[in-house]
């Protein structure tokens, strides 16, 4: 049995990733300062999984209590969820995002170091790619960003990066996330957004639902089939399952990987709609709205890296993943609150 420590484990990837890991028979240490996550979280995982993981709120910034943590335990290995994450709020308050989303990672890394713990999964984004010149997007492609909270992940990929070239025991693998969505078919944990979601899924399932009126498509003029943006859009639970198999790899101490994870296909705002209707029966009213300042007309992975190295396929297709956000906003019409 391993005993992996999850970083921001409560929010919607991570709790995700919690499930697969004790499901496949791992010992999990959650660590979460719920700044944007529930304690309902934790008697969620317990009723699908029939197992109550260990966890303790940590500000994973400040060093001392984060110490503690790794001084009482002796992990296998890190997978690190926590960090900001909202474009827009980056762009408004910058150095929030460097200091929280950097000065937690420094404190990680220090304390793997210090403690002997080689294996860290770093949860990265495709933002890092920027606007590409072409699509599919290869893990190889250059890497630049538009907004603070991809510098960010940006600049955490370049110090683990430079840190794994002097460190060879320290075995690294950098996630790159395209867009996930869907919940777990239990319905029992998804995502749960703090005010009006930023996201493109729960802001239709709460049109859907009612608690908002419409839905806003910022832009109809991209060059996509229908001209509205083409994203990769990947099931939660296909996600999650991505960072089992990850960890497998790092165990065989391959030292740095990169892979991005999504399902190969792209998707416009208006097949998301249209399959949300199907999945829902009801219409989903929107208004076309002016396009958003560094939005791009199209995004979806090249995953072939990530089936040949590690065995990585998506399962699951955009009707399961319409169908399982949907079932999860049914039984959770506000959230875990």
């Amino acid at each position: 049995m391993k005993k992996i420590l999850i970083t921001g484990g409560m929010g919607y990837i991570g709790s995700h990733t919690v499930v697969e890991l004790i499901d496949r028979g791992n010992d999990v240490f959650i660590v979460d300062n719920l700044s944007n996550s529930s304690l309902e979280v934790i008697n969620r995982i317990e009723k699908i999984t029939s197992k109550k993981p260990a966890f303790k709120v940590i500000d994973c910034c400040k060093f001392d209590e984060f110490e503690q943590v790794f001084k009482d335990n002796k992990f296998d290995a890190v997978i690190h969820f926590a960090g900001l994450k909202a474009v827009g709020e980056s762009v408004e308050k910058p150095l929030l995002y460097f200091e929280n989303n950097l000065v937690s990672t420094f404190n990680l890394v220090k304390l793997m170091e210090k403690y002997n713990v080689n294996n860290l999964v770093f949860s990265s984004s495709a933002t890092v790619y920027g606007k590409p010149e072409s699509v599919p997007i290869y893990e190889d492609f250059p890497l630049h960003v538009t907004n603070p909270y991809g510098r960010t992940k940006l600049m955490i990929e370049d110090i683990l990066r430079d840190y794994s070239k002097v460190h060879p025991k320290f075995n690294v693998a950098l996630l790159r996330y395209f867009n996930p969505i869907g919940a777990h078919p239990s319905g029992l944990i998804g995502e749960d957004p703090n005010g009006i979601p930023n996201n493109l899924m729960p802001y239709i399932t709460q049109v859907a639902i009612g608690k908002l009126p419409c839905l806003n498509v910022f832009g109809d003029d991209y060059k996509t089939k229908d001209g509205t943006g083409v994203r990769d859009y990947i099931h939660v639970v296909d996600l999650a399952i991505g960072h089992v198999l990850t960890l497998d790899k790092l165990y065989k101490n391959p030292g740095l990987v990169t892979y991005n994870l999504g399902t190969g296909n792209g998707y416009s705002v208006l097949e998301v709609v249209k399959a949300m209707s199907v999945a829902t029966g009801k219409d989903i009213p929107y208004i076309i709205k002016p396009r958003r300042a560094g939005d791009i007309d199209e995004c979806y992975a090249n995953c072939d890296k990530a089936k040949k190295e590690i065995g990585f396929k998506a399962k699951y297709g955009l009707k399961e993943m319409c169908r399982d956000s949907w079932n999860w906003q049914l039984n959770n019409p506000n959230g875990y609150r």
